[in-house]
């Protein structure tokens, strides 16, 4: 669960970005809640008026992630990510010690999600 300060512009970065479909409730603006989702993943937000994330990604060596999304075609996903001006990146594609292929991406509220990818 995400805390947003906007779930309307949340929803539209993360369909129109990472592709997800978003389910707000109500229907219409204002929301309140809203579940986020991609193939087998779920991402729920919350609505707080006024709330900005702490950025806290530089408080431990390798960051502060607040999500680990493990799919497929993470290369793909970072190479189109990394067209756009829109989107930042945390930390790119990279082979971990621990089998895995890694992006880290930060959400327009701050959120860091890395996509994983078994080598």
């Amino acid at each position: 669960m995400f805390l947003v300060a906007d779930i309307a512009t949340t929803m539209r970065w993360y369909s129109a970005k990472l592709g997800f479909t978003a389910q707000a409730t109500p229907l219409s603006p204002p929301h309140f809640f809203c579940i986020l989702r991609r193939d087998n993943v779920s991402i729920f937000l919350q609505q707080l008026d006024g709330y900005r994330k702490p950025d806290l990604y530089d408080q431990r060596e390798g960051g502060v992630w607040n999500v680990y999304i493990h799919t497929h075609g993470v290369r793909e996903l970072f190479e189109s990510l990394s067209r756009l001006d829109d989107v930042t990146i945390i930390e790119p594609l990279c082979h971990q010690p621990y089998g895995q292929s890694e992006c880290v991406v930060k959400d327009p509220n701050g959120y860091a999600l890395v996509f994983a990818e078994s080598d």
